[in-house]
């Protein structure tokens, strides 16, 4: 006998190959593959008999569940619940919460949701006209910050003239979108007038959108920059501030059917990092991501339109950004394009100890180990670079299945 092995299960196809490879009964495999996908599930804010019942049933299916001391002397009114086991034990589950009073119907519902969300091979992202298919190749987000004052490349880009010609050279590079950004969002940032943020965009999108194919998002937040950025041939509008800082933001991207970009931010830029700290950094990102993306089905917009961001250096310690990355996968649930923009950030340089300039590498890591947590959309400054590495991580995760499906045929 030689050592037992530890089989990293994550899809329904590499529990078809391992067991295809030892020789397993086709029907076999079919009714086996759901027990080999082991899931953690964690719900916030039940009420007690939802909880107990739920931990009951899940019991009865052979998993488990994890809730609060409290719930068991009477001591809380509403608890948060881990639940632990195969696909298999929580679609039994599902079946039996259909049945229960407490409102469990509606738990069953968001638990198969999480369920199809997280084993969802491709999502799709709507952008104008486009229906984009992600999952298997990433796309890449060139920064054109046409600003004086952005951390890394401020007063750069700030002629139209070679703003115009740097989002022409990341095409080429292999950009697939340019996001074009009127206001710098650093660490301590001010806002800047409407007037001027209109003057330093529109007219770079309107040049980019007649001499290039590469999608054009906005970095903005306000509505009116929005619009005249729509008329002008964006494609995307990317709102750091998930469309809390200008109630008309919603209205406008509704209209137009465009592609949103909600991201996560504490505070403002002129305030984000002088609060930090965090309970539970992922709870809270995720909990408002998908607040966010509710707020903006509710005032009309397609959820296949809409993407999320973390937030990477947007309200966060160092190492609330480094856990973010390393948990991104949990985000999947919210069922959406997950966006990441690491790029160059302060979380590198305290971590490697390097000056802005010198980021790249530890751009790169970033970039790959957020593809292979989940990301489907990269923001970079460095186009190029990236793009050959995200091709790399593509190759990775694709192949172990791809190769592995071949042979096992």
């Amino acid at each position: 006998m030689k050592p037992p092995r530890r089989l990293n299960i994550v899809s329904e196809e590499e529990s078809f190959v391992e067991m295809a490879n030892i020789g397993v009964d086709p029907v076999g495999i079919k009714l086996m593959a759901p027990k080999m996908r082991h899931l953690n599930l964690k719900i916030e804010g039940l009420i007690c008999p939802q909880a107990n019942i739920l931990k009951q049933e899940m019991l009865s299916a052979g998993g488990d569940a994890a809730v609060s001391k409290d719930v068991i002397i009477g001591g809380t009114d509403t608890t948060d619940v881990i639940v632990f086991g195969t696909e298999k034990q929580l679609s039994n589950v599902i079946k039996k919460l259909n049945m229960q009073p407490f409102n469990l119907k509606k738990v069953a519902s968001a638990i198969k949701t999480a369920i199809d969300n997280i084993y969802r091979k491709e999502v799709i992202l709507e952008v104008r006209k486009q229906r984009l298919v992600l999952g298997k190749r990433t796309l890449i987000m060139g920064v054109l910050n046409i600003t004086p004052d952005s951390f890394y490349d401020g007063g750069r880009y700030f002629k139209k003239v070679n703003a115009v010609k740097r989002a022409l050279q990341m095409a080429e590079d292999g950009a697939h979108i340019i996001d074009v950004g009127g206001e710098s969002s650093r660490p301590g940032s001010k806002p800047v007038p409407l007037k001027e943020e209109l003057k330093r965009v529109v007219p770079v999108v309107k040049e980019v959108a007649k001499k290039s194919d590469a999608l054009i998002s906005v970095d903005t937040t306000k509505a009116a920059v929005a619009q005249q950025a729509i008329d002008a041939g964006a494609d995307i509008i990317n709102d750091i501030s998930a469309m809390r800082f200008d109630p008309g933001m919603a209205a406008v991207c509704a209209k137009s059917k465009i592609g949103v970009i909600l991201m996560h931010m504490r505070g403002t830029p002129a305030t984000m990092q002088m609060d930090v700290k965090y309970d539970d950094v992922i709870s809270d990102i995720f909990n408002h991501l998908s607040e966010r993306v509710s707020f903006a089905v509710k005032a009309g917009i397609k959820r296949e339109r809409i993407a999320i961001d973390p937030g990477i250096g947007f309200g966060k310690s160092p190492e609330g950004n480094l856990r973010i990355i390393n948990r991104l996968s949990e985000f999947k649930t919210i069922g959406r394009p997950i966006a990441l923009g690491a790029s160059r950030k302060s979380l590198i340089g305290k971590t490697l100890g390097l000056d802005v300039k010198d980021r790249l590498e530890g751009t790169i890591a970033t970039v790959v180990a957020g593809i292979l947590n989940g990301a489907h959309i990269v923001r970079v400054h460095d186009v190029k670079e990236a793009r050959m590495a995200a091709t790399m991580a593509d190759a990775i995760r694709n192949e172990i299945v791809n190769c592995k499906m071949q042979n096992a045929k």
